[in-house]
């Protein structure tokens, strides 16, 4: 599968690996990697799995490994719809934000 430059994604990345977690966190923390996982707009086209480049919605650019394309969210608010995002900036707009 694969997304489109400014579609709404989810990326991941490993931020530390299990031989650099501090000496001490438990250790069956230690032994697993320490990862990230953000939500933006991806700033070029790429296929699931790739590695790629988002922006969040505070205007943070990210890299990582394309997980999901318009991904829902968890705890059950329902899926993504694209025409908030677009409310949500021309509200930000109107309040200069």
């Amino acid at each position: 599968m694969s997304a489109k430059k400014g579609q709404w994604v989810q990326i991941h990345s490993i931020v530390l690996k299990p031989e650099e977690r501090a000496p001490q966190v438990p250790e069956d923390t230690r032994k697993t990697p320490l990862v990230m996982w953000v939500k933006g707009y991806l700033n070029a086209d790429a296929e699931i799995g790739a590695e790629c480049e988002i922006t969040t919605v505070t205007g943070r650019t990210v890299r990582g490994l394309l997980d999901e394309v318009e991904p829902a969210y968890a705890h059950s608010f329902g899926s993504y719809i694209p025409e908030l995002s677009e409310v949500r900036q021309q509200v930000k707009k109107l309040l200069g934000v």
